[in-house]
């Protein structure tokens, strides 16, 4: 008789990760669930909505008759997501913590967690997302130890495991474990992948598990949640006040508390002002915002951006590209935006500039681009320059953003 296999499954004290846990159980696995405390404090109603969740996945593990667990990863959370948040809004970047909190918390801290003190075979999220695995094929699998150096040699790392967006495209989160090592996706098992949230919470309904079921989408930076985010991040970030410049005429229209405060493409409140206006640049010397007058404005618009070192989920990097030095892919800087084709120009140092065939709306260092062929997410790279908007080449004007040395295009 075939001992039973044993899963961990992450629990959020949400109706996914819920669910997840259940359909595992009904597959035969051991199942034992963990609930991640990774950050420390109340909430603006002086709530600790970390205790609150953590009541629901135990009532959950009760419901399931599934053993319990509890890590705090509150320490590591800071040191490995929350400070480079800090320090890139310092920047005057706009990171993903989400990425980040899954790369280093999720799918590092909890992974090997789950691996080494409670010696399981596989781990199990309640991400939308599937894997190149079979379950059966995923307990199969051994620690490989990733090779070091800038390329990995092609031939050590044998039927490496492709990360495929889920059946219920509205959901797939594969932008967010675009940065999930090679070593943990072989050992991990995605139970929602094939499925639509909509059934997901009918068959919540249909097993009792209706105290995750009423509860709202987890929504905000991860783990500390929906916030003002203004009075947030100034109690970590000291003011800098400066000033709103129309990118126009550069006539100042207001002020502001910090540049770092402001993404491009948002909609910058500018006191006295009626109509919206839009951050197009920030300049980084004078403190200075620059916004437009439109949502539409052509000075939103970039089509070229450079990338710190990809990180390449199952080939590094993918043949086509290191043969060819160029690739056609697709890729978004925001999950559920509509994929954009581009074409990819890998650079010796592992970096690579991404040539969108349309200009998109918006783009801000600091952000991921994550790359897709067809379904498979191929990676993703930090967002680190912009090139020029059609709007500043327009106006012969050159910024700090602006990039004097990218790649050739076609004309």
């Amino acid at each position: 008789m075939q001992v039973a296999r044993r899963v961990v499954c992450a629990l959020s004290g949400g109706v996914d990760s819920a669910v997840a846990a259940l359909l595992l159980k009904r597959r035969g696995y051991q199942v034992t669930g963990v609930f991640m405390k990774n950050w420390d404090s109340l909430d603006e109603h002086g709530v600790c909505t970390a205790d609150r969740d953590c009541e629901d996945a135990y009532r959950v593990c009760q419901i399931l008759d599934i053993p319990f667990h509890q890590v705090s990863y509150v320490k590591e959370y800071w040191n490995e997501v929350f400070s480079d948040f800090l320090n890139e809004y310092e920047k005057g970047r706009t990171p993903n913590p989400d990425i980040m909190c899954n790369k280093h918390i999720k799918f590092r801290c909890f992974y090997h967690y789950a691996m080494d003190n409670l010696g399981a075979d596989a781990v199990a999220t309640g991400h939308y997302a599937r894997t190149s695995l079979e379950d059966e094929e995923v307990f199969e699998q051994k620690h490989v130890k990733r090779p070091q150096g800038l390329f990995r040699n092609r031939f050590e790392v044998r039927n490496a495991v492709k990360l495929l967006q889920a059946a219920d495209s509205f959901k797939d989160q594969t932008f967010f474990l675009s940065q999930v090592s090679q070593d943990a996706l072989r050992r991990t098992i995605f139970p929602l992948g094939g499925l639509t949230k909509s059934f997901v919470k009918k068959i919540a309904a249909e097993n009792r598990l209706h105290h995750v079921l009423q509860k709202k989408e987890s929504m905000g930076i991860c783990f500390v949640g929906k916030r003002n985010f203004e009075h947030f991040i100034l109690q970590y970030l000291q003011p800098r006040p400066g000033k709103f410049v129309s990118v126009e005429d550069n006539k100042v229209l207001g002020t502001h508390k910090g540049w770092f405060l402001y993404t491009l493409g948002q909609r910058a409140k500018i006191s006295g002002m009626r109509e919206p206006w839009f951050v197009v640049e920030k300049d980084s010397a004078k403190g200075d915002v620059l916004v437009a007058p439109r949502t539409d404005h052509p000075a939103l618009y970039r089509d070229l951006l450079r990338t710190g070192r990809v990180h390449w989920i199952a080939e590094e990097p993918p043949a086509a590209l290191i043969r060819d030095k160029m690739m056609e892919c697709h890729f978004r800087f925001r999950h559920q935006m509509a994929l954009v084709p581009c074409v990819l120009t890998l650079n010796q140092d592992g970096t690579v500039w991404v040539t969108a065939v349309t200009a998109v709306r918006a783009l801000a260092p600091g952000q991921f681009a994550v790359f897709y062929k067809g379904d498979e997410c191929l990676g993703s790279g930090k967002i680190l320059r912009l090139g020029p908007s059609a709007y500043t080449l327009h106006k012969g004007r050159s910024r700090a953003s602006t990039v004097p040395d990218g790649p050739h295009r076609a004309p």
